[in-house]
């Protein structure tokens, strides 16, 4: 079928998706007749989006319609889904029509079960923070499609830098790529890490002050990453990811579990040699004061999610954690 839904909080991740199927479609020198985009806020983009994707394309190639940032799949009006019904079972097959959106469809809309009848759903989430073993395949990957060649212990160092940063992660890697032409040294873990930009390591180092309850630490550290132009949102997203490893950790050893393998199975942690250090981080933090630390960050998320200012909320939250953290 033409009809492609793409969804999911990776945006570099679908924009490089789209750029594919829309190059696939297209001929670029019929592109300006046969390529249209429509932006939700445009009015009657949804029907526009249909009547375009049922107009036969001119000269060579295919027609590609993509309706952008679309709400189809979370609300869907009875004229909207009576026009759906009677559109996407004829879409002329030299037609693509694209919806994209960050939100995952709601699966008990009937416009969403119409488009699984019809539609390729294909999903570009970020990966959490704290599954680091799917992180360094996700490096592994974007490293062959740059062409580049990296080792293992790189691929790790990488992820840990960037985290779920799929822009920030092919930004590094290009630069990688084109340092080591221009320099013909192999790329080893000293090198790239004075190449890479570490704010994730920043933001552990602020996980740690913070589990100290260091307020002036854990400030100052805030301070240097919003001066580095870090998203609040990766911030929070490092945090909780430290935070949720923390409290694994410390729940299986206080449960009486002793054992690196199970510990690391269990926190998700791909490497068991980093259990004792986090064993040691977590030793003297009772088990209650990281339980209430994880409440704090998903408020704070969820308040940076909906506008509040970064600034202000994040020095407000980071201060209560600090105090929730300090050793009585």
């Amino acid at each position: 079928m033409p009809i492609y839904v793409y969804w999911g909080e990776d945006d570099f991740a679908m924009e490089k998706a789209v750029v594919i199927l829309r190059d696939r479609i297209l001929d670029p020198l019929w592109t300006s007749f046969n390529y249209t985009s429509f932006p939700a806020d445009q009015p009657d983009a949804i029907i526009q989006a249909l009547n375009q994707s049922m107009t036969p394309p001119f000269g060579a190639g295919g027609r590609f319609v993509w309706l952008i940032n679309t709400t189809l799949c979370q609300n869907c009006p009875d004229h909207i889904l009576a026009e759906l019904q009677r559109t996407l079972k004829v879409i002329p097959p030299d037609s693509t029509l694209l919806l994209t959106s960050r939100n995952k469809p709601d699966e008990r809309l009937k416009s969403t079960k119409l488009l699984k009848q019809f539609a390729t759903i294909s999903e570009f989430s970020l990966i959490p923070p704290w599954k680091t073993e799917l992180l360094v395949q996700s490096v592994q990957q974007a490293a062959q499609t740059v062409g580049i060649k990296i080792s293992p212990l790189v691929a790790e160092l990488l992820a840990e830098s960037v985290g779920n940063d799929t822009r920030l992660l092919y930004n590094e890697l290009e630069k990688l790529r084109l340092y080591s032409e221009g320099s013909g040294k192999p790329l080893d873990v000293n090198t790239v890490s004075e190449l890479v930009r570490n704010t994730t390591q920043n933001t552990l180092q602020l996980a740690t002050a913070i589990r100290t309850g260091d307020t002036p630490k854990a400030l100052g550290i805030l301070n240097d990453l919003t001066n580095a132009a870090e998203p609040g949102l990766r911030i929070v997203a490092t945090l909780i990811g430290q935070f949720r490893t923390w409290l694994l950790v410390k729940m299986m050893v206080d449960s009486g579990e002793r054992n690196p393998q199970v510990i690391a199975q269990g926190a998700e942690i791909s490497n068991p040699k980093r259990i004792y250090f986090l064993q040691q981080e977590v030793k003297s933090l009772p088990l209650q004061q990281l339980i209430s630390a994880l409440p704090l960050l998903l408020e704070l998320e969820v308040s940076l999610k909906q506008g509040a200012s970064e600034t202000s909320t994040l020095q407000t939250k980071i201060i209560e954690l600090c105090q929730i953290c300090r050793r009585i």
